[in-house]
């Protein structure tokens, strides 16, 4: 998988708004499957918080370069799985291709108007699972086994998503989106597997700015704690969160601003530690 960009500089709104109309127009496409499908990843934050109506002065999310699609165990009951690779194909999506120029059958692509990537995940079925590994579905279909990613169908949203499509269609389609304690779980994961700055920053966005107060969060969160992957995020977060210059803080500020801030990575603990102690 590619790595993700370091600084916020490399993200657009355009790609931003490409991935989310790339998003609608999946759930056109995906219909009656979309029951069996929640959106995870970058996508995400800026589908649960309002973005036009962030408080004057604050920043709105970055956005995304790609869209995350996690797909549920159920699908595979009476093979539901083998209509979206057909649909994929309908749509104008083929496989992206990985450095070596070899088709990714977990990754796949539409290259008009513009390339936009669609990653699809797993969660792990039984405990020799290993996060990262790709899961063969069928010859030309496959997906990455992400640990946490049931919890996101035990904590989703279901928004409503309107605008154009990719290709200038109008359309309104409901879909399911990771819920707010689902996606420190998965972004926590995520930090500790691979580090990124990126998803420093929006573990730290998506509590800052969620709902009425971190104590939503917490109390999306707290719902999960009988789970072992929330447990584990709960102590990541502990470990790499709340010391000012610790990973997280420090990778916050480093794609905020390409080096070092006190004010960010102040910010980034006190959201942290009120989290942690609603959580307690």
């Amino acid at each position: 998988m590619p790595e993700k960009a370091t600084t916020a500089k490399e993200y657009s709104i355009e790609q931003a708004e490409l991935v989310r109309a790339t998003c609608l127009y999946l759930a056109t496409k995906l219909g009656d499957l979309m029951g069996e499908i929640v959106i995870v990843g970058g996508l995400v934050p800026s589908l649960l918080i309002d973005q036009d109506s962030m408080p004057e002065g604050d920043d709105k999310h970055v956005g995304t370069i790609d869209l995350d699609i996690g797909l549920a165990l159920a699908i595979f009951d009476g093979s539901r799985y083998r209509a979206i690779t057909d649909r994929l194909r309908s749509a104008g999506f083929t496989h992206d291709v990985n450095e070596m120029g070899n088709p990714t059958r977990q990754r796949w692509k539409v290259e008009e108007p513009r390339k936009v990537t669609v990653d699809f995940l797993i969660p792990p079925s039984n405990d020799d699972d290993e996060g990262g590994k790709i899961r063969d579905i069928e010859p030309d279909f496959a997906a990455i086994i992400t640990p946490g990613l049931r919890l996101a169908f035990i904590d989703q949203q279901k928004i409503t998503l309107s605008g154009k499509t990719i290709f200038g269609e109008k359309a309104v389609r409901d879909i399911w989106v990771c819920g707010p304690g689902a996606f420190v779980v998965l972004k926590a994961l995520a930090f500790r597997k691979r580090g990124e700055n990126k998803d420093a920053y929006d573990l730290y966005y998506h509590i800052r700015n969620f709902g009425n107060g971190v104590h939503e969060v917490a109390d999306a969160l707290k719902s999960l704690l009988s789970e072992f992957e929330a447990k584990e995020a709960l102590e990541i977060l502990r470990q790499d969160f709340i010391d000012f210059d610790g990973l997280g803080p420090s990778r916050v500020a480093k794609f905020l601003t390409d080096g070092k801030d006190d004010e960010i990575q102040a910010d980034v603990v006190g959201f942290v530690r009120q989290l942690l102690d609603f959580c307690s």
